[in-house]
């Protein structure tokens, strides 16, 4: 049974090294700070600009107001670049750094199965990058809303919910390349190379594999203007599913096959 002692152990480990990291402050900001960032940017832009003295004497400059359901997909693009390379390197040291350093033998004396382990370890960090998305996407809603106009509240919740899975299965992608690896800038580069990979597929192969997870991001946007194809968003969300529980499994085994690598 995973909910167990150790279990419960491991995870309240999980949640005082993020404390002591100040990852359960610092990730939240950054995301908080990208969600106002981008409609703040949008609105005050021809004031940026004439202030910087980069127009002619005498010109004057129009740009169109975008709508909100265009600043909002701006802020899961900045999320998209600069946030996922957040949370890799926030994360990347989770399995592999505990391993150099030494503190993983805490757990390994424990009656922890390295499944366990692993979960614990995604269960964590799953719960910061998802709050620190959630309250940088409230962040963003709540200015788009004063500079641009509304959006349907049931339409962002929507959005949010479908961008979720998203963080969830690169965060199990994370950690996967952190057990795997032997140091954490390795993990960081197989993770990153991993993403873009994805990322590449999606875009080479995207209009004939509607099921790809790389669309839930997409899918997730398209809630905005109406409503995603529903058989390609179950399909992306099923396979990420799947694709989540093997890099369970292949976690749990690298954990596992890489523990007499750790430092005594």
């Amino acid at each position: 049974m995973l909910l167990n002692e150790p279990v419960f152990y491991a995870i309240k480990k999980e949640q005082l090294e993020n404390i002591r990291n100040y990852k359960i402050y610092w990730i939240p900001a950054i995301f908080i700070l990208l969600g106002i960032l981008e409609p703040t940017t949008s609105y005050f832009l021809p004031q940026i600009i004439e202030s910087s003295g980069g127009l002619p004497e005498g010109a004057v400059l129009e740009i169109p107001t975008p709508m909100p359901e265009q600043v909002l997909a701006a802020i899961v693009e900045q999320y998209q670049t600069i946030g996922i390379a957040v949370l890799i390197l926030a994360y990347m040291g989770t399995i592999a750094g505990e391993r150099k350093s030494g503190t993983a033998t805490l757990l390994y004396v424990r009656p922890l199965s390295f499944r366990a382990y692993f979960l614990s370890k995604w269960t964590m960090a799953s719960i910061i990058s998802l709050v620190s998305v959630w309250l940088g996407l409230l962040a963003g809603y709540y200015y788009t809303f004063l500079f641009f106009g509304e959006v349907e509240l049931i339409k962002f919740l929507q959005m949010v919910g479908t961008y979720s899975v998203w963080v969830l299965f690169i965060m199990a992608l994370v950690l996967v390349a952190s057990a795997i690896s032997p140091n954490s800038g390795f993990a960081a580069a197989i993770a990153f190379a991993t993403y873009l990979l994805i990322q590449l597929t999606d875009g080479l192969l995207g209009l004939n594999w509607t099921f790809s997870p790389g669309k839930i991001p997409q899918y997730g946007l398209e809630w905005l203007i109406g409503a995603p194809d529903s058989s390609g968003l179950w399909g992306a969300i099923g396979i990420a599913v799947l694709l989540i529980l093997l890099l369970f499994a292949i976690g749990s085994w690298a954990a596992q096959r890489n523990k007499a690598k750790t430092k005594v």
